[in-house]
């Protein structure tokens, strides 16, 4: 769907907004406005990473926010973030978007009269900004939340096998934000050239720069709870495996015993004995008390 979203004298440029973008929806614009058939191609194609390129007339910009919900256990590009293509220059603005994204419909709502939207480089820079934020707002929201929580279950709970899938999914959504803020970079870097300067840019690289801090941070509380969960679990294994073996120390002797007096040959003399057995017993503990003795000497339990 086609919609002309800002068309007005006082404007010096043309906004036009497509949803579900086909083929077809380019055949006039790509000649009106001279658009590259690499470009369109590239807006068409399903899962392309943030980038901005610049054609003769024109620029192509390609940038991703995050969707107000998405599914705990998400983990690729397109299910954990939304895009938007952009072609511009100082007359016309195209945006191309296969879903309703919220903060552009915020934008689209916005008042004419701001600054923002005085030309086509401010509003670009308007655009890329607030879909940074979606970044921003998912760590405030949400992933910060998930994070606190999964800790408790780290240090607190006694159950904690199934959490680490969960866990597994918040470190690959993090992960992927991570990667399409890195290349989202040459976007900001752009922007902040001279010719583009001006203070909404300045802000633009503040917000990124926070934002890229925040998923850094949060990319190495999750490795490092990841690392504190697998440590657990290991001294966990290792305090079974340490009860374990001092049970069998202290049979092993005893199992000895009871093996050589069980053998029942007729040579034995002291099967024969009236106190054999209770000899054997006595025998038994003694071994048993000595090795106690012996471990907490050395402090072992």
């Amino acid at each position: 769907m086609t919609e002309i979203l800002i068309e007005d004298e006082k404007l010096p440029y043309i906004w036009i907004d497509i949803t579900n973008p086909t083929r077809e929806d380019f055949k006039d614009l790509a000649t009106q406005y001279n658009l590259h058939e690499a470009s369109i191609k590239d807006c068409l194609e399903v899962g392309h990473l943030p980038k901005i390129e610049e054609f003769e007339t024109y620029h192509f910009l390609i940038i991703r926010s995050i969707p107000q919900k998405f599914e705990e256990t998400s983990d690729t590009l397109t299910e954990i973030t939304d895009r938007v293509s952009i072609f511009f220059n100082e007359k016309f603005i195209i945006t191309v978007h296969r879903n309703e994204i919220q903060y552009l419909n915020n934008i689209k709502r916005a008042d004419r009269t701001n600054k923002k939207f005085s030309n086509t480089k401010s509003l670009i820079n308007f655009i890329t900004s607030e879909s940074l934020k979606t970044f921003e707002n998912l760590v405030i929201t949400e992933l910060n939340e998930r994070l606190d929580e999964y800790e408790e279950i780290v240090f607190l709970h006694s159950k904690r096998k199934p959490f680490l899938k969960r866990l597994y999914y918040l470190k690959r959504q993090i992960d992927v934000i991570r990667n399409i803020l890195a290349l989202c970079k040459d976007i900001v870097d752009y922007f902040h050239m001279p010719e583009y300067k001006n203070i909404y840019t300045q802000d633009l690289r503040d917000l990124y720069v926070r934002t890229s801090t925040l998923y850094r941070n949060l990319s190495e509380n999750t490795s490092q709870l990841l690392s504190v969960y697998f440590n657990i679990e290991s001294n966990h294994t290792n305090e079974i495996m340490r009860t374990l073996t001092i049970i069998s120390v202290f049979f092993m002797p005893l199992t000895f015993i009871a093996g050589v007096y069980g053998m029942n040959f007729k040579n034995m003399p002291e099967l024969e004995w009236y106190y054999g057995y209770p000899l054997s017993l006595l025998i038994m503990v003694f071994v048993a008390v000595l090795i106690y003795y012996w471990f907490k000497r050395k402090r072992w339990m």
